[in-house]
């Protein structure tokens, strides 16, 4: 039976060979790479799905800008290994990443997908008209959910990575980002 939990730092190696399962080396040159690249994602919104302690499915969520001063979230990878593909499993992590965004407060959710899948969700490419990410990308697959009624009304220009500062409470994160630091610092030594 699969089951959607958070992610805990010990699911990242089989987060990431997933992730290589699913799309390859070609994640790395998309887009919204470019936005979720040294960071880590929004605190308690990465979950994975698991059946018998295997890693089948992940999402993650990102602070972003929707244009300056306009708070969101970026959505990605959804990934589902291809042999649970078929099974709910990608409609499930959706759904329950899209109801902690908005438990959590958060005002928007921003793309880059299929608009025929993410539309039953919600997601509009008519939402993000004023916004663009940076460099190439397929306009009409930017795509944007409303949690709060408005939250992206006025909202206009460069979609950018937003730094937060991490939460006390959130060890996973405060962890991941320690870590990040060190391999930050043993890169630039090399």
């Amino acid at each position: 039976m699969v089951t959607i939990r958070e992610e805990r730092i010990a699911d990242v190696a089989a987060r990431d060979a997933l992730l290589d399962k699913a799309y390859g080396g070609a994640r790395f040159a998309k887009t919204s790479e470019r936005l979720r690249e040294g960071r880590c994602p929004a605190s308690r919104l990465s979950l994975v799905a698991v059946d018998h302690c295997q890693i089948v499915g992940t999402v993650r969520l990102w602070n972003v800008e929707a244009g300056p001063g306009h708070d969101a979230l970026l959505l990605g990878p959804l990934a589902v290994d291809p042999d649970y593909r078929n099974r709910g499993v990608g409609t499930a992590l959706l759904r329950r990443a899209i109801a902690r965004a908005r438990l959590a407060g958060h005002g928007a959710i921003l793309l880059v997908g299929d608009a025929a899948y993410y539309g039953r969700f919600g997601f509009s490419a008519a939402l993000t008209s004023n916004m663009w990410m940076p460099g190439e990308y397929e306009r009409e697959r930017l795509l944007a959910l409303e949690l709060k009624p408005g939250a992206l009304a006025d909202a206009r220009g460069p979609i950018g990575a937003k730094v937060t500062a991490v939460a006390k409470t959130d060890s996973n994160t405060a962890i991941a980002v320690r870590r990040g630091k060190r391999r930050a610092l043993l890169q630039h030594a090399a």
